[in-house]
């Protein structure tokens, strides 16, 4: 079994609106990496580093209090290469006149 996963820091793009959140827990149940922890009947981000950004917790939040851009940085990377994409190399180091995200040329 592997140890904790851990992304990029502090680039992560979910967000919780803690005022819409209620605590029902949704987000913890199907959260893969265990990002979020309740704390005194709410849910916080517990572990943004370990986000893998695959969008669950935000689809099934009733509330709307969380949200996420699914499939952006190196998760793209990943997924890509899962697919066995040519392009899957995807923006893990700025490069400021590269275009490393654009996977429509190898589909």
């Amino acid at each position: 079994m592997f140890g904790r996963l851990v992304y990029l820091s502090n680039v992560a793009t979910l967000t919780l609106d803690p005022e819409k959140c209620t605590g029902c827990g949704m987000c913890m149940v199907v959260c893969p990496h265990g990002v979020m922890e309740r704390e005194n009947g709410r849910v916080r981000v517990h572990d943004l580093d370990a986000c893998m950004e695959c969008g669950a917790c935000a689809r099934n939040c009733p509330e709307a209090a969380l949200s996420v851009v699914s499939g952006v940085g190196c998760a793209m990377a990943v997924i890509n290469t899962a697919l066995g994409r040519d392009a899957a190399s995807c923006c893990c180091v700025i490069d400021s006149g590269s275009d490393c995200c654009d996977t429509t040329e190898s589909r």
